[in-house]
């Protein structure tokens, strides 16, 4: 198992926004590999989806509550110092060092491996099984969409769907040593805004008052001082209402009376730090700014991108609101470049009491519980065909090894890889 995975991870699937760019001989040499690796899986019906989307079909001993499971082959680009080469899919005292390892190759080998070793076994599912393999979300490609359109057209409504996300997350909140396994029922939204002010320009030597870069300089600061309204959603509840029983004193009695009342969670974790703030409100962040082309000419043009992840329970029109109120200035011409809406929740009722109850039999000292996703996934597309759509990634994961994910030293151990090959397996078992 462990050297199936290093050989398709040694294979360099990055995807960026110019397609031209990409390097599609890997891309046709991953699928190779997988193909390669994987005969039994590959003997079920499969339809190619996109350019390198993969969609396969297990017939079940019945087909009226079918199951999607998702996962995407594309990595993002390498960078930073790495302790190992990034595509070399090193073993060093049982960590295996590589891009992809957790985002999310991890669970693509770790599902194939799955359903190749209970095809071996003659084992038929209870339901129908298909399995979406992405090969550009790390760009908000395509091939989510076209699946499920695929989908849509074979009339298949699945009881529910389960993509990357959430962890078995270690050192997760100050005071609980215990892990906590978040399945993801919702996502943020993700909405991107141009600033722009356009001016006359001119020489440095004699420049107009408020000019394009300091009227949209104004912009910027009035929308950093500020912030939507903050309130923690009914996951957030849950989860820290799971989370509070196992937290030591005086966290324990802290996290123990917040969840008794929304309002003073929320003010607990807008007061705990960004992170945990984030959790409670749409976010609302300048990421980019261009003006002046020299330094001895005023700029005649001034943009700034802002990129906006919005929580469940705000919506797309009114975040755009709340920033032309904010700026009050006419002449800051604001251009949505990107958007998209929260995930609607999903239920906490069979559906994820069964991911729940595997995760609680391969990971019995965890805390299982629901959370809001802050990062966006292939997922929240499927919402269009299933009201049941989770994310949960069945591996063990570190703060450190989170905080690796899309930057350098990216790693998995080999025992987690194992227990996540297993978890997918009982869960299909389980059906």
């Amino acid at each position: 198992m462990i050297e199936v995975f290093r050989d398709l991870l040694r294979i360099p699937t990055v995807s960026t926004r110019d397609t031209a760019a990409w390097d599609h001989v890997a891309f046709d040499a991953f699928l190779a590999a997988l193909r390669g690796h994987f005969p039994l899986l590959h003997a079920l019906p499969l339809v190619r989806v996109g350019s390198h989307g993969l969609l396969f079909h297990w017939a079940g001993a019945a087909a009226d509550r079918p199951v999607v499971l998702m996962a995407h082959s594309d990595v993002v680009p390498v960078e930073g110092p790495w302790r190992h080469p990034p595509f070399g899919a090193v073993i060093e005292d049982g960590v295996i060092w590589g891009r992809g390892t957790l985002d999310c190759k991890g669970s693509l080998v770790a599902i194939c491996q799955a359903v190749e070793d209970l095809l071996a076994t003659g084992y038929t599912p209870a339901q129908d099984v298909w399995l979406s393999f992405g090969c550009n979300e790390e760009v908000a490609g395509d091939a989510a969409p076209l699946a499920v359109e695929e989908l849509r057209r074979r009339g298949v409504t699945p009881w529910f769907v389960l993509d990357e996300g959430g962890a078995v997350a270690y050192d997760a909140f100050p005071g609980v040593e215990k892990p906590i396994a978040v399945i993801g029922v919702t996502e943020k939204g993700i909405t991107s805004l141009e600033l722009r002010v356009d001016g006359r320009g001119g020489h440095a030597s004699t420049p107009a008052p408020l000019g394009p870069t300091a009227r949209l300089a104004r912009a910027v600061t009035r929308l950093d001082r500020a912030p939507m309204r903050a309130s923690a959603p009914d996951a957030t509840m849950e989860l820290f209402r799971r989370a509070a029983p196992h937290a030591k004193p005086p966290m324990r009695y802290a996290l123990s009376t917040a969840v008794r009342s929304r309002a003073l969670l929320t003010r607990l974790l807008l007061a705990a730090g960004p992170e945990t703030a984030a959790m409670v409100r749409t976010t609302v962040a300048v990421t980019t700014l261009s003006g002046s082309p020299a330094l001895n000419v005023v700029a005649a043009t001034a943009t700034a991108g802002v990129n906006i992840r919005i929580l469940v329970g705000d919506t797309m029109e009114g975040v755009i609101r709340h920033v032309r109120r904010v700026i009050k200035d006419p002449q800051v011409r604001i251009t949505v470049i990107d958007e998209g809406e929260p995930s609607p929740s999903s239920p906490l009722d069979e559906a994820f009491d069964l991911i729940a109850a595997v995760t609680g039999e391969h990971f019995p000292e965890a805390v299982t519980s629901p959370y809001v996703m802050m990062a966006a996934t292939d997922a929240r597309h499927f919402t269009k065909i299933s009201e049941r759509v989770y994310r949960f990634t069945p591996f063990e994961m570190t703060k450190k090894q989170r905080e690796s994910i899309h930057t350098h030293d990216e790693h998995i151990t080999v025992e987690a890889y194992l227990k996540g090959v297993a978890w997918y397996r009982t869960l299909m078992e389980r059906l």
